[in-house]
């Protein structure tokens, strides 16, 4: 089981670091889904930085400081769980698939964590 929770754990701290990275480069893909979602492009650095904070969290919690791996992931589930919410208020449904991959990973993270 650890070697599950390590592997899904790097794929989500993979995943989470590239999405900070589009964040904070200013992709014009993450400026239009901001636009079109009907959010502030203002938020995207800080949007970026929970993205990152998440990743961090979970690398730590790999490192041995278990309750702070179980608070990043819960954080980052929050977060793919708000943005899902985001993608169906402004009916934006035909890319809810890329938050909820993210979602995904992150119940995995959480669910491994927790039972490590």
């Amino acid at each position: 089981m650890f070697t599950a929770y390590v592997i899904v754990s790097v794929l989500t701290i993979v995943a989470n670091v590239w999405a900070a990275i589009v964040d904070f480069a200013g992709a014009r893909f993450v400026l239009a889904n901001q636009v079109e979602l009907g959010l502030p492009t203002s938020w995207i650095p800080t949007l970026g930085l929970l993205k990152a904070a998440g990743a961090a969290g979970l690398v730590l919690g790999l490192m041995g400081v278990r309750l702070l791996g179980i608070a990043a992931a819960i954080g980052l589930v929050l977060y793919f769980a708000g943005a899902i919410v985001a993608h169906i208020r402004a009916r934006v449904l035909l890319k809810i698939i890329f938050p909820g991959c993210y979602l995904a990973l992150a119940v995995a993270s959480l669910s491994l964590a927790v039972t490590q």
